[in-house]
């Protein structure tokens, strides 16, 4: 008989592999292929010129086959503080970085070094559903915060969630699953309470690249006392099409990352080091072009604004960055609607009881569409056939 740890037998199966099999023994004709909006991540390799880095790099960097420092290389680390202090109008130093395997392993890492067995964090409902994976599977409580108007958190609702065994609040933004990006002054206001209630602020902002606004996403470094309360995270994945390489980065006091430290080292050792010189080149070179990403992102999520309204009842809750959330009408859970609209209208979505507690009121409502990859032709054809299912 096989045995195996609770808190990971019992934490469900990935998303976005579940909805995959969801495609299984369904046709799709020439002249209907499959929507596939299930995904936030770029399809599309990164630039020539960073191909080259890379290839570069494998051939004409020794040290990047060996390994490399655990918090990362150090001209990366550097590089990354000096562009978010100029950014955010704050002081970051090379000792506050550290480079991850992605994202998700930021995450991960900072989580280890807040809480344990039977403590609390506090995530925002709709959640990314790979926070919600980890804390259940090291034992740690998620709190579900409800997102009210705008799929915006509220400080005075936190507030009322924190215990004694409350270790973090997490923001995500621009948000995913929801789009929604968090103003200035909410960030601001979930900082001062975390900051009274003697716990962690972690502020994850893969998607910052694509925010609609200009300026500075915050003032949260401008305080200089930032690292006793604020744990940033963030991605390149999204930024230069690294997500095959896996780099992400948290920006946090030096003493948390002497424990992130730990963790990086019996996880991992290292992140690959080509990914991080490919980083770096990105930040050094790839700037008009990622302005121009950005550019194409605002444009569609300006094409999924305008033809939502084409949706007989359907109501769109939250847009922004790589993603559109609905409410949708259909009598059906969204957890029955998504598979059967792969097979009557040719789309892969996910539906929102992915993103929410089980049984949670709202979920079997909603569906996020990670509308990145697909253009504006894409978007309109995507919003017919949802729109030729209507009930």
């Amino acid at each position: 008989m096989q045995r195996f740890n609770p808190n990971v037998r019992d934490t469900f199966a990935p998303p976005v592999m579940e909805a995959r099999r969801w495609l299984e023994g369904v046709d799709f004709p020439s002249d209907r292929p499959l929507i596939n909006v299930s995904q936030a991540a770029p399809v599309a390799p990164p630039p020539e010129g960073l191909r080259a880095e890379l290839a570069r790099v494998v051939m004409e960097e020794p040290q990047a086959h060996l390994y490399g420092p655990v918090l990362g290389l150090p001209a990366l680390r550097a590089q990354l503080a000096a562009d978010w202090s100029r950014i955010y109008g704050g002081a970051i130093a090379e000792a506050q970085v550290a480079i991850t395997a992605g994202c998700n392993q930021a995450f991960c890492a900072t989580m280890a070094t807040l809480a344990g067995p039977g403590d609390q964090v506090i995530l925002p409902t709709p959640w990314y559903f790979n926070h919600k994976m980890w804390l259940d599977m090291t034992g740690v409580h998620a709190v579900p915060l409800p997102c009210g108007a705008g799929m915006l958190p509220d400080p005075d609702a936190a507030a009322a969630l924190i215990g004694p065994r409350t270790r973090a609040i997490v923001l995500v933004t621009p948000n995913n699953p929801c789009g929604s990006e968090y103003p200035a002054d909410l960030l601001a206001a979930f900082r001062d309470l975390a900051r009274a209630r003697g716990i962690a602020l972690i502020v994850d902002e893969t998607y910052r690249d694509f925010l609609s606004r200009d300026g500075a996403p915050h003032g949260l470094f401008a305080d200089p006392d930032w690292d006793d309360t604020l744990i940033h995270l963030y991605s390149f994945s999204k930024a230069y099409r690294l997500t095959g390489h896996r780099v992400g980065a948290i920006v946090a006091s030096p003493a948390r990352l002497a424990q992130v430290e730990k963790f990086q080292d019996t996880v991992q050792i290292c992140t690959a080091q080509t990914g991080q010189y490919a980083a770096l080149w990105g930040m050094r070179n790839l700037g008009d072009w990622l302005a121009g990403e950005r550019g194409e992102i605002l444009a569609r999520r300006a094409a999924v604004e305008q033809n939502a309204a084409r949706l007989p009842g359907w109501t769109l809750l939250g847009v922004g960055a790589y993603f559109a959330y609905f409410q949708h009408p259909f009598d059906m859970g969204s957890d029955a609607l998504a598979p059967w609209l792969v097979r009557q209208a040719g789309v892969l979505l996910l539906p929102g009881t992915m993103f929410m507690p089980a049984g949670a009121a709202g979920g079997a409502g909603q569906l996020r569409v990670a509308f990145a990859n697909i253009d504006r032709d894409g978007i309109a054809t995507l919003i017919d056939r949802l729109a030729a299912v209507a009930p």
